[in-house]
């Protein structure tokens, strides 16, 4: 149980770390390598915002490893939270939500059509100023109406 609550916390707080980044250091201090995810067309197939799945996922690589390595301890149930995390993001962020992957073009879901509406929100400021909506899977609920 307590394996389980470890997974759960970290999956919730992993929205705030989530939040933090990207405000302060993808429209801060590291926007050159975001600046080009808020152009209205990709150039490439990659983007240099990109770069940003390996900031998080090495931790989680070694939060496994070391997890393991231990017996199974506290450290891989946090990098499994952070792990499922990343895969929750993909999947809205790259997959519904900018369409990288053609695998979910329509949906009638309240929740993904509000995520989707916030994320637009967050796109129309095409500078690292002046942006909102920084979370990717708790926005505010004035998005969640249709």
């Amino acid at each position: 149980m307590i394996s389980f609550l470890i997974f759960l916390g970290v999956f919730l707080f992993m929205e705030c770390v989530t939040w933090l980044t990207h405000k302060y250091i993808m429209h801060g201090l590291m926007w050159y390598f975001h600046a080009d995810h808020h152009q209205p067309k990709y150039a490439n197939v990659f983007e240099r915002n990109d770069f940003f799945f390996l900031i998080f996922a090495i931790p989680s690589i070694l939060l496994f490893y070391f997890g393991v390595e231990g017996g199974m301890n506290y450290l891989f149930f946090i990098g499994l939270g952070t792990t499922f995390y990343g895969f929750c993001y993909f999947m809205i962020h790259d997959v519904l939500i900018h369409q990288r992957f053609k695998w979910f073009k329509n949906t009638n879901n309240k929740y993904l059509i509000g995520l989707r509406k916030a994320h637009k929100v967050h796109h129309k400021h095409l500078g690292k100023e002046q942006g909102e909506c920084f979370g990717m899977l708790f926005v505010p609920f004035k998005y969640y109406k249709i």
